[in-house]
């Protein structure tokens, strides 16, 4: 499958079951850090799909770093990744040297960063979230990777209303996220905003904890069928108008707590 718009070819992948770990990522945690999932492989592999050779990249909600290191691995000329937690900052940072790569390393907030990329990326939390304290809606775990309000949409929106002032002529945004979050509100949104946008990948996945735990709630919404434990992540790339290209100046961006690791 070709990107929007008839740039770079994408390969279409359904998988049920589970991916290879392809990143490489620090032996031991610093504190809470949503570790590489299928979510995480599928973005990397619309990452390797694109090709991002030479290319300035951009990795939001980085969590652990694998897909800003697989960037780097394979052969981005500039990789900044950002996250709102410390622990996933640190963790990133020392992912990036225990391989070998040099990534810059941000803290802050996602809305506030500024700067022209060629690709940008995020797996963004995106699980709906039911409005109660309830410990059997809440397995244990760094949850804000994955908790994202009643609709799964809490971060997704603005996500979606901010990226394409990130992106270059050209450039393309690539997002993960799963079939309860919306996908059809994702594209809506990068549309508005001038981008050109579809699904062009999907993984079907047994559930993991926080689905299982989630599922009867799910139910109950109308969102899921009931009985039915599998879940379908997709892969969303938008292209913004113009010629993708790397002339090589550098962004300007919000940094706060900034470090490059190599």
């Amino acid at each position: 499958m070709r990107l929007p718009g008839g740039n770079d070819a994408l390969v279409t992948l359904t998988s049920a079951s589970p991916a290879s770990p392809r990143a490489t990522v620090a032996a031991s945690a610093v504190g809470e850090v949503y570790l590489p999932q299928q979510d995480t492989e599928l973005l990397i592999d619309l990452v390797h799909s694109l090709g991002v050779d030479g290319k300035r990249v951009l990795d939001l909600c980085t969590g652990s770093g694998a897909i800003a290191i697989a960037a780097a691995g394979r052969g981005a000329a500039e990789v900044t990744a950002v996250d709102a937690s410390a622990d996933a900052v640190a963790y990133a940072r020392r992912s990036a040297r225990s391989a070998g790569v040099s990534i810059t390393v941000e803290h802050g907030d996602l809305t506030r960063h500024v700067g022209q990329y060629d690709v940008v990326t995020c797996n963004p939390p995106y699980v709906p979230t039911p409005p109660v304290d309830d410990p059997r809606y809440h397995p244990a775990g760094p949850s804000h990777a994955w908790d994202a309000g009643l609709d799964g949409r809490a971060v997704l929106d603005l996500l979606c209303a901010h990226v394409p002032t990130l992106l270059r002529p050209g450039g393309a945004f690539l997002l993960v996220h799963s079939e309860f979050a919306d996908e059809e509100a994702s594209l809506r949104a990068l549309h508005a905003a001038g981008l050109h946008a579809e699904v062009v990948s999907e993984r079907f996945i047994p559930f993991g904890p926080v689905m299982t735990a989630r599922a009867e709630w799910l139910e109950e919404r109308g969102l899921l069928e009931r009985g039915c434990r599998v879940e379908r992540l997709v892969g969303i790339a938008a292209v913004a108008p113009g010629d993708r290209k790397v002339d090589g100046e550098p962004a300007e961006g919000h940094t706060t707590d900034t470090e490059h690791s190599a």
